[in-house]
């Protein structure tokens, strides 16, 4: 029953059962006006007390829809798929979220929930398959600024060797909740002024595909980014984003541990295992260049294991692998944007008889994704080092790096070919 609704009818039982005992004996009702009027007083204190409640339940919900209850979405998915068996395996209620230039986006909670022995008419999604799992998040989108704008909540998921991005499957839940539904084509995915806007998701996967997830540790979900014209999503305000699901104690414990790391696309796309062996933090080592003031921040080694689906890219590497990730602030002074995804440096090691570039496919970087004119962002450049040569030659040898030239995010030399340097150590 709703809280507000057992107060309601725990303050209406206690005024029957004040005027039942009244009833019964006569000499109660020969009350004196001031305890009467005492006692008048005292229940109307009670409705008040019942009606504030009441509003105070009411206001705590403006502003932003209920979170989404697991429970009565799985009764209800269980029972639509006709399935035998529904087990939430893990579940995380502490929220995530993703700030955009005024719009921000949270992933409120989650619950991985398993199925078994459905009906073959929801195999499809399953991948042809009876069993499997499904993925049931909670999104929250608030819109701070004073415009209206759009947003588009395609919220694809992916993992470490999934075959596919996982999409939203309309028909497991009810669909009046769902995030699609209430931003959409019907509106022109149109998020008002000062708008929220609260919707689930549902995730499915057929046992097989559940397994690899579930060997992963964790899924990770692309936030797209806000927009100003409903018929050119291209035009973005802010950069996407990234949620991570965890599907496991393990999993999460293992996030946790990458979080120490810089998030280069080795970490970020969960690529493998990497293990500290040497990091600095707060050099301060600052360059000019162009119209830019470049940092160096710091720097990690690590040793890299790459999982099974990502070896195959590190199958030069017969020695083992040593990544460095170097991380730069860049200061943009000028007026024109600064390419992350174009940079590009070298990495001279063993006292500088040795170089190599900057290894781009470990970029986290996104295609023209930039720092804006005005604005200083982080910039991190990486490079796949042997392990033998590593330990063996370079690692008590200095290391510098040459960084630039720097490039708009079309690709066009803003600081006339000119590079900046640093000494790692």
């Amino acid at each position: 029953m709703n809280k507000k609704w057992m107060l309601l009818f725990g303050a209406l039982l206690s005024v029957f059962i004040i005027s039942g005992c009244g009833a019964d004996k006569k000499a109660s009702t020969e009350e004196k006006p001031a305890a009467a009027e005492e006692k008048a007083a005292g229940s109307e204190d009670e409705a008040k007390a019942v009606d504030t409640a009441a509003d105070a339940d009411k206001d705590a919900s403006d502003g932003k829809e209920e979170a989404a209850d697991f429970a009565e979405l799985i009764d209800y998915m269980k029972t639509e798929t006709d399935a035998e068996e529904a087990t939430v395996l893990y579940e995380n209620t502490e929220p995530q979220t993703h700030e955009m230039e005024g719009v921000t986006v949270s992933l409120d909670s989650y619950s991985l929930v398993e199925l078994k022995d459905f009906h073959t008419d929801y195999s499809i999604p399953f991948n042809d398959e009876t069993n499997g799992g499904v993925i049931l998040a909670s999104y929250t989108v608030k819109n701070d600024t004073d415009k209206d704008l759009y947003y588009t909540p395609f919220m694809y998921m992916s993992f470490t060797g999934a075959t596919k991005d996982y999409n939203n499957y309309k028909d497991l839940i009810p669909e009046e909740g769902q995030l699609p539904t209430k931003l959409s084509p019907d509106n022109k995915y149109e998020l008002k002024a000062g708008e929220t806007i609260t919707g689930t998701y549902a995730y499915p996967m057929g046992e097989t595909h559940l397994k690899t997830a579930m060997e992963s540790g964790s899924v990770t979900v692309e936030v797209p980014a806000p927009t100003t014209d409903p018929d050119d999503l291209s035009i973005a305000l802010g950069t996407k984003g990234q949620f991570t699901i965890d599907l496991s104690e393990e999993g999460a414990e293992k996030t946790e541990a990458n979080a120490a790391f810089y998030q280069d696309l080795a970490s970020v796309d969960n690529m493998g295992e990497k293990n500290m062996i040497e990091e600095k933090e707060g050099i301060g080592q600052s360059q000019e260049l162009g119209d830019a003031t470049v940092t160096l921040d710091g720097y990690q080694f690590a040793e890299f294991t790459p999982n099974e689906y990502e070896a195959p890219r590190f199958e030069n590497f017969k020695n083992g692998v040593v990544l460095l990730t170097v991380k730069f602030n860049v200061d943009n002074k000028g007026s024109d944007n600064i390419g992350l995804d174009n940079m590009g440096s070298n990495l001279y090691v063993n006292d500088g008889s040795q170089y190599q570039m900057s290894e781009r496919m470990l970029s986290p970087y996104e295609y023209q994704e930039s720092i804006a004119a005005g604005e200083s962002g982080e910039l991190l450049q990486v490079f796949v080092l042997d392990k033998e040569q590593y330990e063996k030659i370079w690692k008590d040898k200095a290391f510098e790096i040459e960084l630039g030239p720097l490039y708009d995010e079309n690709a066009e030399d803003i600081s006339k070919g000119k590079k900046a340097e640093f000494k790692l150590k």
